[in-house]
């Protein structure tokens, strides 16, 4: 009986100790797992760190948690040395978004560091004009080569048969710049200044080329008007979600044949900046971006306006279907839908009356 009694309590410690190390273990994974983790999983800004030669590893981990990039410089060493991971000084472009092992992967291979490239970050509802003097502010071409490049019809031809979301409509001769809502806003990076404008635009359109691809059955039959739609709605809106309803907005209207009322096309049509209140004899100009004018009954404009982000692209590919025909915005970016002229008129009255109308 004492052997068997034993026995039982070896066998009972056995099985204790396994559940105390299968807790450890699995407390382990969690602290791994946490502090592995991205430190902002939306936050995809770019930061850029500088790593001198000789740097130790805790050195290297001292500097990315100073930037926010890790949780903790002894942990970051210690998965290092585990992983026998050789660090390389460099110069890095990094962000919240990456995971501690991203990080690690990263400057184990290392990059080709050039301290003359140039980066270009292009924004989302921007024009063509402003796109060019970005690129004539961070290279050796001037706005004028710029603006030459992006209008030269042989060169527009070429690209129009090598992307098939360029097509011979932004040939139409009211279009002010054909290539107006096809480049693609995002962070570009380039050997130097001397960079040529065309490996420019190559770059963008290519990286239009494949946000685009997920849509291409849907848009593909007319793809100038998608994007048209979404460079309208990337400055109505807000997110996706309301751009989505406000695509479905207007494309009530485009089917009872009204006008489409945006103002942000009225101000591209006069090549304004979006700074001040317009005329009513502005808002009536005839022009074939001016949806605000009585001769663009049921039609969108002649082209983009501006350069959409990929949340305007995705509203112009799947809006929202819903009844409304009016909706107004607020000064903090509110906006509220109505069925009715009356209801629209009287919602602008009250957000007039709280002080909250966007002027």
């Amino acid at each position: 009986m004492a052997v068997k009694k034993k026995y039982k309590l070896k066998t009972k410690a056995l099985v204790t100790l396994l559940i105390v190390l299968g807790s450890f273990l699995i407390l382990l994974a969690g602290i791994y797992m946490f502090m592995g983790s991205p430190i902002d999983a939306n936050n995809s800004n770019d930061i850029e760190i500088t790593i001198p030669s000789g740097t130790s590893v805790r050195g290297i981990g001292n500097i990315l948690e100073k930037n926010d990039l890790i949780r903790n410089s002894s942990f970051f060493a210690i998965v290092v040395k585990l992983g026998k991971n050789n660090l390389k000084a460099s110069t890095y472009t990094l962000n919240k978004t990456m995971s501690m092992q991203e990080i690690i992967k990263i400057m184990h291979e290392g990059n080709n560091y050039n301290p003359d490239s140039v980066r270009i970050t292009f924004k989302e509802g921007k024009r063509l004009t402003d796109y060019a003097k970005l690129i004539a502010n961070n290279t050796n071409s001037t706005y004028d080569d710029v603006i030459k490049v992006m209008n030269d019809k042989t060169y527009i031809n070429e690209l129009i048969t090598k992307y098939w979301f360029l097509t011979t409509d932004i040939l139409n001769t009211d279009i002010y710049y054909p290539l107006e809502g096809y480049l693609f806003p995002d962070t570009y990076e380039f050997k130097n200044k001397d960079v040529d404008i065309k490996e420019i635009i190559t770059a963008m359109l290519d990286e239009t080329n494949k946000k685009l691809e997920p849509y291409k059955s849907k848009i593909s039959n007319s793809p100038h008007k998608y994007i048209t739609m979404a460079s309208i709605v990337e400055l109505e809106g807000t997110n996706t979600e309301n751009r989505k309803m406000i695509v479905g907005v207007f494309n009530n209207r485009i089917k009872l044949g009204m006008n489409l009322g945006s103002d942000v096309t009225t101000y591209y049509a006069l090549q304004e900046p979006m700074t001040r209140d317009l005329t009513s004899d502005e808002f009536k100009t005839n022009n074939s971006y001016n949806t605000r004018s009585t001769t663009m009954m049921g039609k969108l404009p002649v082209g983009p306006i501006c350069s959409p982000g990929i949340s305007a692209i995705e509203a112009s590919a799947n809006p929202t279907n819903n009844d409304y025909l009016y909706f107004v915005a607020d000064k903090n970016g509110k906006i509220y839908y109505t069925k009715t002229v009356a209801e629209h008129d009287k919602k602008v009255k009250e957000i007039k009356d709280a002080g909250d109308w966007i002027w």
